[in-house]
């Protein structure tokens, strides 16, 4: 599961011009949008206010809003419904899930993060962490998008999910009640999955938990515990120590 994010500009900038800058020539020449749009600093972001968040296609970056709604949903109240129930897609059902099956295939985009959060359970009590890249400016998400136009008003409204996958050890022990965790790409993962000619058989491949390795994670204020007061302030980031958790036990 993924639902909360933190977007720093800098460093989703940066991210976002070391993919690009990493493809051969040729692909580089696809890019039709290099202005990249106006980004906010998001120190805690949650899917279930429906952000816009920028995404990487091969075309370039574009603000797309975090649930997905599939093109052949009927109505505005059955799109708004929908979309709370699609900020993730599972990996291990991406391919068979209405939502997901077509765009899975056609429709793949890279959500670059600083990085996230998610909780972890020790007993009883919810324990935050966040958790960043080892020795990099953010993470590319493995996403699928979808536009959906809306037959009242003409709306055209573009949208994305986040593919997850099983966690690795790092997460296994983090997010130790669903196990679950974001698909993170490296650069070379992340050209295959937006390139157009990769074969189901290799996007399943894909899919797989990332190295630990490539991470790394810190207990935060439990403050990020409560949805109903600002979370969005730098210091929601920093560092925290529960002595109750054997931080030591981590790294």
């Amino acid at each position: 599961m993924c639902f909360t994010v933190a977007i720093i500009r800098k460093g989703v900038l940066m991210t976002a011009e070391e993919y690009y800058n990493s493809l051969p020539p040729v692909v580089q020449k696809k890019r039709k949008n290099p202005v990249e749009p106006e980004i906010p600093d998001l120190f805690m972001m949650n899917g279930f206010v429906h952000p816009a968040l920028p995404v990487i296609k091969e075309e370039g970056m574009e603000l797309y809003e975090w649930g997905l709604i599939p093109n052949w949903v009927k109505d505005t109240v059955s799109a708004n419904d929908i979309r709370s129930k699609t900020l993730n897609a599972k990996g291990e059902t991406v391919f068979e899930k209405p939502s997901f099956s077509r765009n899975v295939l056609s429709h793949r985009c890279l959500l670059p993060v600083s990085g996230f959060y998610e909780w972890r359970d020790f007993n009883g009590t919810k324990y935050p962490y966040y958790i960043q890249p080892e020795d990099a400016p953010g993470f590319l998400l493995g996403s699928v998008y979808d536009s959906w136009t809306d037959r009242s008003t003409g709306e055209t409204r573009n949208t994305f999910s986040i593919v997850t996958t099983a966690a690795n050890p790092l997460m296994e022990m983090i997010h130790n009640l669903k196990k679950r965790m974001p698909l993170i790409f490296t650069q070379a993962e992340a050209q295959a999955w937006l390139d157009p000619s990769t074969t189901p058989t290799q996007l399943q491949q894909l899919i797989k938990p990332a190295d630990e390795r490539l991470m790394k994670a810190h207990t935060i204020s439990r403050t990020a515990n409560n949805a109903h007061v600002n979370r969005n302030f730098a210091e929601i980031m920093q560092r925290v120590d529960y002595p109750e958790l054997n931080q030591q036990s981590l790294f």
